[in-house]
């Protein structure tokens, strides 16, 4: 195998030796002996002639200079690897730049070979992954879903043994499909439980471990310093909080409570249930009214106090009411209008693009460190860090939502300093949308009637049991759905032939209570649903579009895909690096209500002359989906206009929605219900 698939051999199995068979035994990577580590060296000459000798295809590694990977062997092997971490950020970041600069790809596979079984797992697997999409030779690569690597990360794990005994005693083609439960980590006691489906769903933390392999926040400028990434920061992270806010409302929760303040008890507990395949050891469960306290866990290089995220978070709030930041040596950069929200949230997260690292600190990072160790902030027991402690899975656990809303909180309060948008920059003159609706996929629907159920699936876990059964092992789940459906907008031309850009959200009109929300608070809460170019010729245009375009999402198959070296047919792309990056689509809609909730329906057709950055691109090819949350690939942002636009600042002199509408002609609402039924239909 002489391309650059061969890299796939080491994106299998992560705790296994490099040198065990692969792809099903299909594959066996030949090692210089003086690669082994101590434990198999001693007895390399029988594991060469035991393992592979019915291979298909074998893997010589070229014998280089062993690389210096001391640095991050600081991470252990057998533990945690944390990207709020700052050690193990700036770890990675030089793990990244290592493999990113070897000369060409067998030299890239000789020092990853070496470094594989000498590093922390998770460490490797993200520094490779990330390395591997920003190379010129590997970025057609499709890199593995991290279901496929480190499924104890997303799955009830009681679910193991049961798939490792049908491996290892059933043939594959007899096998059974083992079901994972459903809500399996709080009784309905709890309140936060009426969430878990939407917080512990696969696809959703897939999607936010993704966006961060996407945007390294560490790492060589090249590959962090993207378009807008600070404010994708912001606007990805914002639409998480609206919809799962809104999501709440569907369960009758009211809107999560942003963390304030870091002195109160913490009142949601949460028990993750989940193990870490490192080390086989259980992610640590929080009680309910933990206090958040100074860290001193020197052997993490975690040490930091209460007071000092207090203090970052009250400079970076004295610098958006003042309107800049400060640089180091005391310059001010503008929070302006342009690129505010960028500079802002580079400091927020903080990437290595913050303005000002050591003034402003890590801002985002602490509180999720705050939180992550509050079971044990001086390592007095030894215990790692909580689920929200790791990209994977912090979404799970509902303190995230409380966190990210205290930091969407900020980044409204820079919004707030800002004009309003104009009737110049909210009209489009000579556009009328005379009518706008949503229809099922199905004859004789209803209009303006959607409808979500839940939907049994099935995914192959095999190639995340190390040391397991060869061949498929397949494990159902359950999650939300929703029938497909179609947008139907008749839009009216009154001038020339011209080009608009199409912009589709949903909201709640009320809260949990069924209280009516104001336009402010509704706007918060609007979630975008697609964005799309549009031609229009003079009269009346009929623009049909289905909800499987969305600007957002991406397929269940792209989700839960798995990469097989031995497949040389699955086709390749060479931007697919952003194909497993996207929404889930079978959370495109909020969940509604059995009785039917009603949502307000907004279209707006904006002046492409304003939006466009002067690049053209297919929606339909190349992974450019999902556009809205991740961009495109070596492109700019595909839109000139602020993220969110136009319900990211608040509106002025308007009263409700239809204000809004009746003063633009370019925009229309419509009353919209979903329908949740609570039936389980297994995927075709």
């Amino acid at each position: 195998m002489s391309d650059n698939r061969k890299l796939l051999a080491l994106l299998q199995r992560p705790l296994e030796p490099a040198f065990y068979p692969k792809d099903d035994g299909k594959t066996v990577i030949d090692l210089p002996e003086n690669f082994l580590t101590e434990r198999y060296r001693p007895i390399g000459a029988s594991i060469q002639n035991r393992f592979g000798n019915d291979a298909d295809t074998r893997i010589p590694i070229r014998n280089v200079s062993p690389p210096s990977i001391s640095f991050a062997e600081a991470v252990p092997r057998r533990g945690g690897f944390s990207l709020f971490n700052p050690k193990h950020r700036q770890i990675a970041g030089d793990l990244i730049n290592l493999f990113l600069t070897q000369p060409d790809v067998d030299t890239l596979m000789s020092v990853a070979t070496y470094s594989r079984d000498r590093i922390n797992p998770m460490l490797f697997q993200y520094s490779l992954s990330v390395a591997i999409q920003h190379r010129p030779d590997t970025k057609d690569l499709n890199i593995p879903s991290l279901l496929e690597l480190f499924p104890d990360s997303f799955v009830d794990p009681s679910v193991f043994p049961k798939l490792r005994e049908e491996g290892a005693v059933v043939q594959a083609e007899n096998r059974m499909v083992i079901d994972i439960p459903m809500n399996f980590t709080a009784s309905d006691r709890e309140e936060e439980q009426r969430l878990a489906y939407w917080r512990e769903d696969i696809g959703v933390n897939l999607h936010h471990w993704h966006w961060h392999l996407v945007y390294p926040g560490m790492g060589p400028r090249e590959i962090v310093n993207k378009n807008r990434r600070g404010e994708l920061f912001y606007y990805m992270h914002h639409q998480l909080i609206a919809r799962y806010n809104v999501d709440r409302f569907c369960n009758r929760l009211a809107r999560v409570r942003p963390l304030t303040s870091f002195r109160e008890p913490l009142p949601e507990g949460y028990f993750p249930k989940i193990i870490r395949s490192s080390n086989n050891r259980a992610f640590p469960a929080r009680p309910q009214n933990t206090m958040l306290r100074d860290l001193n866990r020197v052997e993490d290089g975690v040490v930091f106090t209460v007071s000092s995220v207090e203090l970052y978070e009250a400079r970076i709030t004295e610098s958006i009411d003042g309107g800049y930041v400060v640089a180091p040596g005391g310059n001010r950069i503008p929070l302006d209008e342009e690129t505010g929200i960028d500079v802002l949230g580079n400091i927020m997260e903080p990437s290595d693009l913050s303005a000002n690292k050591q003034f402003y600190g890590d801002y985002h990072g602490g509180m999720h460190n705050m939180i992550a160790y509050s079971h044990d902030p001086e390592n007095r027991f030894l215990e790692g860090y909580g689920a929200v402690g790791e990209f994977q899975t912090a979404m799970r656990d509902p303190a995230f939502y409380r966190l990210h809303s205290q930091v969407d909180n900020l980044f409204d309060r820079y919004k707030r300093t800002l004009q309003p948008y104009n009737a110049n920059q909210l009209g489009y003159a000579g556009v009328q949308i005379q009518s706008l609706g949503v229809q099922l996929n199905r004859a004789n629907a209803p209009a303006n009637v959607l409808l979500t159920y839940w939907q049994r699936s099935q995914v192959d876990l095999a190639t995340g049991l190390d040391f397991g059964p060869q061949g498929n092992v397949f494990a159902s789940f359950t999650h939300l759905q929703h029938a497909p459906f179609t947008y139907r907008l008749a839009v009216n031309n009154t001038g020339a032939a011209r080009r608009g850009t199409c912009r589709i959200f949903i909201g709640p009109k009320t809260d949990e209570r069924n209280t009516p929300l104001t336009i402010d608070e509704q706007r918060l809460l609007m979630v975008e649903l697609d964005k799309f170019t549009v031609n229009l010729s003079p009269g009346v245009n009929n623009i049909v579009r289905r909800s499987e375009q969305s600007s957002v999402t991406i397929p269940y198959e792209r989700t839960f895909r798995q990469v097989a070296m031995s497949n040389v047919n699955e086709p390749s792309t060479e931007q697919f690096r952003f194909c497993n990056c996207g929404w889930p689509h079978h959370l495109l809609l909020p969940k509604g209500a059995p009785e039917g909730m009603q949502f307000d329906l907004f279209a707006m057709i904006s002046n492409y002359a304003d939006d466009t950055v002067n690049q053209e691109f297919d929606e339909n090819v190349n992974c450019n989906d999902s556009h809205s949350f991740c961009g495109l690939r070596d492109q700019l942002y595909p839109d000139r206009r602020p993220m969110g636009f136009p319900f990211d600042r608040p509106l002025s002199a308007v009263r409700n929605l239809t204000d809004l509408t009746q003063a633009n002609t370019n925009m229309a609402t419509s009353t919209v219900q979903i329908r949740f039924t609570n039936t389980v239909i297994a995927r075709t």
